[in-house]
């Protein structure tokens, strides 16, 4: 065995790219297996590794004695049942975000006897940037935050997306961030909606959400999934004494015919390359060492989703102002 033997479920983008990152980037894995319910999807993965294999069972992926630990990149209704399983064969998981659709599945996900082994793949706690901007915050650089703007643009909506998705599938990053970066719980949340964009039909976009934390802060956070001209993402914190805020991660600046430019990603990979990097061997460091990963933990899952729903709620009545209600466990 030359690692840590990786099982991956999903073999979409996501699923693909962290096979990916684990065979060219990840010291001490092994990618071993790849489940997807379109089996050609996963032996095409698969394919591209040396001795890996393919299935369309993710069950028989999470049983089989040669997978040592999971991951868990597959469509959002099966996170729950899947890190049950894996939980239950005691092997540990890295679980893409969200944790679960709804919060009672988050809490079935807890009530687990072993639902210590589920880490959860909020990966801009490993960007670079934003270990910079919490390490400028803790160090007290700009004072005392009073308010965090969140911007997340993006060139297309996914097809068939709601004004949820935009909700549970984006903003849901910040829910967890924002916490993290200031220290203190999301209380209150309302949400809000501009003058829909012209390209799409049935969606509103953009959203702009409110978040009041337990320290008094207020945090503005922006979801446009159908900005067009790239995959942008922005935080800036105002403090008592100066502002601290993410650089544009471009890596050249073109000069032609009078004009500077930067190139924007088409979507989040390049733009957190690095942090998906830093998380999965972060993770299979842990897993190798038999010690707790140092990710976002099956909790931290359930609050980031209670602090969905409470937004969803507001979309669903006009806006109001909605408690974020973290369920017990």
């Amino acid at each position: 065995m030359s690692g840590v033997r990786i099982g991956v479920v999903g073999a979409g983008n996501m699923g693909a790219d962290h096979v990916n990152t684990l065979h060219r980037w990840v010291s001490g894995a092994e990618v071993v297996l790849v489940a997807d319910l379109d089996k050609g999807r996963a032996t095409e993965v698969a394919a591209a590794l040396p001795g890996a294999r393919a299935t369309d069972d993710p069950y028989a992926l999470i049983a089989d004695p040669e997978v040592d630990a999971v991951v868990i990149a597959s469509h959002d209704s099966t996170h729950a049942d899947l890190a049950i399983a894996a939980a239950r064969a005691g092997k540990p998981v890295m679980c893409e975000k969200p944790l679960a659709p709804t919060t009672a599945e988050c809490v079935r996900v807890l009530r687990e006897e072993r639902a210590d082994l589920v880490s959860l793949g909020f990966m801009r706690r490993f960007d670079p940037g934003y270990a910079d901007l919490r390490a400028a915050l803790a160090a007290g650089t700009a004072g005392v935050p009073l308010l965090v703007h969140c911007r997340s643009r993006g060139v297309s909506s996914a097809p068939g997306a709601t004004d949820e998705f935009s909700v549970t599938g984006s903003a849901i990053h910040e829910f967890d961030t924002v916490p993290w970066l200031l220290d203190s719980p999301i209380m209150e949340v309302s949400w809000h909606a501009a003058r829909p964009t012209s390209t799409v039909t049935g969606l509103r976009d953009p959203q702009l959400m409110l978040l009041r934390t337990a320290d008094g802060a207020l945090t503005t956070v922006e979801t446009f999934l159908n900005a067009g001209y790239g995959y942008d993402i922005r935080c800036e914190v105002v403090g008592e004494h100066g502002t601290l805020a993410l650089t544009d991660p471009a890596r050249m600046v073109s000069d032609t015919a009078r004009t500077r430019a930067t190139g924007y990603p088409a979507d989040w990979r390049p733009r957190f390359a690095d942090a998906y990097r830093l998380e999965l061997q972060a993770w299979i460091d842990a897993v190798a060492e038999g010690r707790p990963a140092p990710l976002a933990t099956a909790y931290d899952g359930l609050v980031a989703s209670a602090v969905a729903e409470a937004v969803i709620a507001s979309m669903h009545a006009d806006g109001r102002t909605v408690a974020v209600q973290v369920p017990e466990v």
